[in-house]
């Protein structure tokens, strides 16, 4: 072997390394800042609830809740929080990701697309003649990397729409719950008219209550299955509520108006993030659109990349760089709410 190619080979790993270690830096960032979103959106909507009721209530409210009753509830939402992740899953594993997608396929199967999808690309870089350590790479990135990829997608599509349905889910139930209806019977009339995600949980929080659990079982449950901090303030409004008998209806309106200020809040950021992302669009698929005009318009003078060993090392190497110039780009535009 020349040492043109252990070079190549050392770059292609270099660069495999470097990605796979700005992957897992960028993935703990974004769960500390979710987590200090949900704490901190958690104060905001407790705040709001509390602020929109009215003498009488807080009177009522500060007459039940005692020391002891404050307790008491700090406890069991403590235990409720505690089992809600009844099957021990990881957060990061595969099976809870199969939850949160709202996909009922097994788990073997997914790692049988996995292996079809690995075997494509062993495939396809041994039919364009890749280097070994490449091809070996490219087989690892299409078993372990690409079915996990579009699982994230279809976890965050899912999670995407269910938000976008749930402030008009939970005024829904506000009207049903002012007219005098149950709080049971407000959550069978919603599951009937929305379809789709929010649909599909609400109907099965419906079921589970219908089977025996509790109510505050059964939104637990939910936000299990779509851990977003919005579902899991529902969650633990539906569960005070059950403890302290307050107002359902303001709760659940007010947690309304939090998530739709929220999406404003986010509406806005993207709208002052475009410029950024087109930029950096711009300047990510600039490299390859002039290669591509120059394999048009002089094939042969730009065919020294691929045919040569030297070419060759340099195309690898442009390869890792713009990876990781694209993953900072990324970084510095990708503005968290």
């Amino acid at each position: 072997m020349s040492s043109s190619t252990l070079i190549v080979l050392a770059v292609a790993a270099l660069a495999y390394i470097v990605f796979v270690v700005l992957a897992m830096k960028m993935t703990d960032k974004k769960k500390n800042a979710s987590r200090r979103n949900m704490i901190s959106d958690r104060g905001v909507s407790y705040a709001n609830m509390s602020s929109g009721q009215d003498k009488k209530n807080e009177a009522q409210l500060r007459s039940k809740l005692n020391e002891k009753s404050k307790n008491n509830i700090a406890k069991k939402l403590k235990n409720a929080n505690a089992a809600v992740n009844k099957d021990g899953l990881n957060p990061k594993s595969i099976r809870y990701m199969l939850i949160q997608a709202g996909l009922e396929t097994p788990l073997y199967k997914y790692w049988i697309y996995s292996l079809f999808c690995g075997a494509v690309f062993f495939g396809m870089a041994t039919l364009f003649g890749l280097s070994q350590i490449v091809v070996y790479l490219l087989t690892f990135t299409g078993f372990l990397g690409v079915p996990r990829f579009i699982l994230k997608m279809k976890v965050k599509r899912r999670q995407k729409k269910f938000l976008s349905e749930m402030p008009d889910c939970l005024e829904g139930m506000v009207r049903l719950l002012k007219s005098g209806m149950p709080i049971s019977e407000a959550i069978a009339m919603v599951s009937r008219e929305y379809t789709g995600p929010i649909g599909e949980e609400i109907t099965r929080v419906y079921e589970a209550q219908r089977v025996g659990d509790t109510l505050p079982e059964a939104v637990q449950g939910m936000a299990f299955r779509v851990p977003l901090p919005e579902v899991k303030m529902f969650s633990t409004a539906i569960t005070i509520q059950v403890q302290t008998g307050s107002s359902l209806s303001e709760v659940l309106q007010n947690l309304a108006n939090v998530i739709r200020q929220r999406f404003r809040l986010r509406r806005k950021v993207q709208s002052l993030s475009a410029e950024a992302k087109i930029s950096a669009m711009i300047i990510g698929a600039l490299p390859v659109t002039v290669m591509g005009g120059m394999a048009v318009i002089s094939p042969e003078y730009i065919s020294v990349l691929w045919n040569t060993d030297q070419g060759r090392m340099l195309l690898y190497g442009c390869l890792a760089w713009m990876g990781i110039g694209c993953l900072v780009m990324r970084e510095m535009i990708n503005f968290k709410i």
